[in-house]
C-alpha cells in the first residue's frame, strides 16, 4: 500500500512559510527519518480561490492511488472541505477552518498584502463570488474529517465549524487563538488520523487574549 501524501493548505494571506506548515514538516523529518510515513507538499496558493483549488486539484489528481491527507488552516480548511467532497481518496484535518469565508472577507475588500510574501493585490467582489461557488452545504461522510479548533479564535466564530462538523471527530480546546496555539501537540493525532485511528490528547484549556 502506498504511503499517504500530506498537503498543507494555508490560509488567507499566508504561505508555505507559515508556522504550522513548518512545524508539521519539521515533525515528519525529526520523527520519521528513514520511515515511509508519507510525502509532504505545501503549495503556495493563489489569492484567487478558483486558481487555488485548481493548484490543489493538480496535486490530488497526480496521485489517484494514494490517500491524500489535506491539512487545511482557516481559508485552507474551506478549500479542503470542497476538495474532500470531490475526491474519494482525500481526508481532511481542519484547523480553525473558515466555514463562510465570503462573509468574513467582505470586510477585507480593497488593497491587501500577503503577510509572508509581501505580494500586493486587490481583493474584489469576484473573489467573494468564487468563494461562494465553492460552498459545501453538508458532508457525505463526516468520518473523513477531523476538526481541530480553539474557542478563543479571534478571527472566526469557532461554533460555526463545531456546528457544521457536529458528526465528525473533533478536538475543541478552550482558549488559544486563530493561529492554533501549541499546534505541534496535535501533530501525532494528525498522523494517527491518517492511519485510520483516532488518538486525541486531552483538550487542556489555554490562555486567551480575547476580552
Amino acid at each position: 500500500m502506498l504511503s499517504p501524501l500530506f498537503i498543507y493548505v494555508h490560509g488567507f494571506n499566508s504561505s508555505p512559510d507559515s508556522i504550522k506548515a513548518r512545524l508539521f514538516g519539521d515533525f515528519l523529518k525529526a520523527s520519521y527519518k528513514g520511515a515511509d510515513i508519507g510525502d509532504y507538499a505545501v503549495p503556495a496558493l493563489s489569492h484567487w480561490p478558483l486558481k487555488a483549488v485548481k493548484q490543489l486539484e493538480v496535486l490530488i489528481t497526480e496521485n489517484p492511488q494514494r490517500q491524500v491527507v489535506l491539512i487545511g488552516s482557516s481559508l485552507g480548511g474551506f478549500y479542503s472541505l470542497w476538495l474532500t467532497e470531490r475526491f474519494k481518496n482525500c481526508t481532511a484535518v481542519l484547523v480553525n477552518p473558515a466555514i463562510y469565508p465570503y462573509h468574513l472577507l467582505a470586510e477585507w475588500l480593497g488593497d491587501n498584502e500577503n503577510l509572508y510574501t509581501h505580494e500586493r493585490y486587490t481583493l474584489t467582489r469576484e473573489h467573494l463570488a468564487q468563494l461562494e461557488a465553492l460552498t459545501v452545504d453538508k458532508v457525505v461522510d463526516p468520518q473523513r474529517y477531523l476538526l481541530l479548533t480553539q474557542t478563543a479564535d479571534e478571527t472566526l466564530d469557532y461554533r460555526e465549524a463545531v456546528d457544521f462538523f457536529d458528526k465528525s471527530p473533533a478536538f475543541i480546546q478552550p482558549g488559544g487563538s486563530h493561529g492554533f496555539d501549541q499546534f505541534e501537540k496535535l501533530i501525532p493525532a494528525i498522523i494517527s488520523f491518517s492511519q485510520g485511528q483516532l488518538s486525541l490528547p486531552e483538550a487542556t484549556p489555554l490562555p486567551s487574549f480575547i476580552e
